[in-house]
């Protein structure tokens, strides 16, 4: 997949492109589903499926009060946009002046001067222009005299374990991740969610424990529920390796303040690895996918107890993982 970052890149694209536009964040089913629209409609116009999106997201030069805490890094949202069929992706910097565009403008310069689609493939609730002024409809408006076609790709909905259907979107991910509904959120991403970033010291309290961790910095994205997971971890020497490595590490997360240590303890993000040696992936990079959500976290009255928890935590996420995706 070609990145293209600046504006004056776009005449290296070849006009008759099949264009899609939107911050894709997640990438989840009902971005699938118009990517899989597009790039259909590219293969038998014998074309490049050209994706465009923002970064960082415009709420956040917009109204940074109001902006979202991210899904994924820009690092796996563009590994997983090449997956899904894009030749070419535009990264547009959410700029005062490219969000303060009418939409009428924004077609002009972006689409019929700048990337010259001859179609463009979005959902039902596309928005763009200053103030969101623009819909889908007024994008099939804008451009039907150029000749440039608009195909709408109807809303994605998801049935849940618990039996409940909902509409797939970014927000309702975040708010199911924000409430530890990891396995709910993994049906709509169609895979599971996923912490990226730096391996840091940790405190050292797991490893007296006989439970060694590896401790993940912060990352800018939304963090899962405190609580205790099951899940999967993957480890590399960069991010951009970490996001296609396939050795898959089975092994339990706790996110919380290890209030069994005192008050005031600041979020911790650790994984316990199940296997031998994991003390070797210190100073790298680590991938965390949450399969499941095992317990909430609670206080111990000692250090005894909380090994004897973890202990259990340890089978229960084995039995976990053996079920779902592993042969432990």
């Amino acid at each position: 997949m070609q990145i293209i970052r600046t504006e004056s890149d776009l005449e290296k694209i070849r006009a008759g492109a099949v264009l899609t536009i939107g911050n894709f964040d997640g990438v989840h089913t009902g971005h699938q589903a118009i990517l899989s629209a597009a790039k259909h409609i590219a293969v038998q116009r014998q074309t490049e499926l050209v994706v465009m999106t923002f970064q960082p997201h415009p709420l956040s030069v917009l109204n940074p009060k109001k902006a979202p805490i991210a899904l994924m890094p820009p690092v796996l949202k563009e590994r997983l946009l090449a997956e899904f069929g894009a030749g070419i992706l535009f990264v547009a910097k959410s700029e005062p002046e490219l969000l303060s565009l009418r939409a009428a403008d924004f077609v002009e310069r972006f689409i019929v001067k700048g990337i010259r689609p001859s179609a463009i493939v979005e959902g039902e609730d596309f928005n763009f222009g200053h103030k969101r002024a623009g819909s889908v409809h007024t994008l099939r408006k804008l451009t039907e005299a150029q000749g440039i076609e608009v195909i709408i790709v109807g809303p994605k909905k998801a049935n849940l374990a618990g039996g409940q259907t909902v509409e797939v979107s970014s927000t309702v991910i975040r708010d199911m991740v924000t409430k530890g509904k990891v396995a709910d959120a993994a049906i709509l991403l169609s895979r599971p969610y996923r912490l990226i970033g730096n391996i840091v010291p940790g405190r050292g309290k797991g490893k007296q424990l006989g439970f060694p961790t590896l401790n993940l910095e912060k990352p800018g994205q939304i963090i899962p529920a405190e609580g205790v997971y099951a899940g999967t971890v993957e480890v590399a020497e960069s991010i951009e390796k970490v996001c296609i490595t396939k050795e898959i590490i089975p092994a339990v997360f706790s996110i919380g303040r290890a209030t069994t240590y005192g008050a005031g303890q600041s979020l911790l993000i650790e994984a316990h690895l199940l296997i031998d040696n994991a003390e070797q992936f210190t100073g790298r990079y680590m991938a965390m996918d949450f399969i499941e959500r095992i317990r909430s976290q609670q206080k111990f009255k000692t250090g005894k107890e909380l090994s004897e928890q973890i202990d259990r935590d340890c089978r229960k996420a084995q039995q976990i993982l053996r079920n779902e995706i592993m042969n432990l």
